[in-house]
């Protein structure tokens, strides 16, 4: 992966890259092995994979991204009552753990509890960055085309 040229959808990029919110850091591989995905493979947010296009190699960036730009705006409807009985036995069921569903086609949910009633709990499928500001530091490594 040594193309220098601009990164556009389909290609293969090879790069580090940093997720900050509010000062914390969320993802860094700067200090460890990079990450490498095709555009437009649904590997990273779409959001965040549209700031890429037009990058090449050796570029380094910084995205300092408003409120809901980044993983979208915190939508209300996605936060749901869900009973007790439908959770796994023995999970651990307190206000910000995380918890996994699997949905009939196999795929899987994660959500956040919000709260816990005497028979039900308020879980958060929103992503956990929705509406908030994050950092999106990038240094492209390598593009290797479609």
């Amino acid at each position: 992966m040594t193309q220098s040229r601009p990164l556009k959808i389909g290609d293969r990029v090879s790069l580090h890259y940093r997720l900050t919110c509010n000062d914390e850091e969320i993802v860094n591989t700067f200090a460890g092995d990079p990450e490498t995905f095709r555009i437009g493979g649904s590997d990273i947010d779409p959001r965040l994979e549209m700031l890429l296009i037009g990058l090449q190699t050796g570029d380094h960036r910084t995205f300092e991204l408003e409120p809901g730009a980044a993983f979208g705006s915190h939508d209300p409807e996605m936060l749901h009552e869900l009973p007790l009985s439908g959770f796994a036995a023995g999970q651990s069921l307190a206000p910000g753990n995380d918890v996994e569903f699997t949905l009939p086609n196999g795929q899987t949910l994660n959500g956040i509890i919000r709260s816990v009633g005497s028979d039900s709990a308020q879980v958060d499928f929103n992503h956990p960055l929705a509406g908030l500001p994050v950092v999106f530091e990038v240094k492209i490594l390598g593009i290797e085309p479609d």
